[in-house]
């Protein structure tokens, strides 16, 4: 044993998730399944070159209309 060695400690949250986690075993899969329907997505990186290169260049100051008329 090593003298540097602390004695296992687990905070109050890690205890908590580690009894739910042995409570509710399926809520890993739960968990994989909503980030499936919401983050895991396949991207069309053409369709994104051809959204990028069809922006339209903003004015400067957006909240204002500058026309011609005005000297």
């Amino acid at each position: 044993m090593s003298i540097f060695r602390r004695p296992d400690y687990q905070s109050e949250v890690t205890q908590f998730i580690s009894q739910l986690k042995t409570q509710k075993p399926e809520l890993d899969t739960q968990q994989q399944a909503g980030r499936a329907l919401l983050w895991d997505k396949n991207v069309d990186r053409e369709l994104w070159q051809e959204y990028r290169a069809g922006r339209v260049k903003q004015k400067p100051y957006v909240y204002y209309s500058y026309s011609e008329k005005q000297a």
